[in-house]
């Protein structure tokens, strides 16, 4: 199950917070911090799954961007990795390479969100690639709005 998910800069700032069980907001500044230091503190040449206290650290990074998901002990660790990447092809797209291009967009990717939730959820990992998957969200995203 996964407990929160992280949109984190070069210099440690988080650009976006999700969280999928309660956690007190002084914790959360707390275990943001931690978890940015375990993340930006790591070589390129090392592993992208962490063990942290009584979950794990799954993060990939894009450019100067950092996504880091928080996981229980029995989740998939390659089936976030991957998830992660379809979260910001989703993105790419949308946004044309481009992350936050104004203030409103950081709105749209918090809308986005659960919806690629949601299809993790209820889809196999196959599944997510086909038309009605990513490619759908990527349809429904693109040509809604432009």
């Amino acid at each position: 199950m996964i407990k929160f998910f992280l949109m984190v800069n070069k210099q440690g700032q988080t650009r976006l917070s999700k969280y999928y069980e309660h956690v007190e907001i002084n914790k959360r500044t707390l275990l943001e911090t931690e978890v940015i230091k375990s993340c930006l503190s790591r070589s390129s040449e090392q592993c992208s799954f962490i063990e942290y206290k009584d979950f794990k650290l799954i993060y990939r990074q894009y450019a100067a961007l950092f996504i880091v998901v928080g996981v229980n002990d029995t989740e998939n660790e390659m089936a976030i990795y991957e998830f992660i990447h379809n979260f910001v092809e989703v993105l790419d797209d949308y946004f044309s390479r481009d992350l936050f291009p104004s203030p409103f967009s950081k709105d749209k990717v918090k809308f986005t969100l659960p919806h690629i939730m949601k299809m993790l959820r209820s889809c196999s990992p196959q599944e997510l690639k086909t038309k009605g998957g990513i490619m759908g969200l990527k349809q429904e995203y693109i040509l809604n709005d432009r």
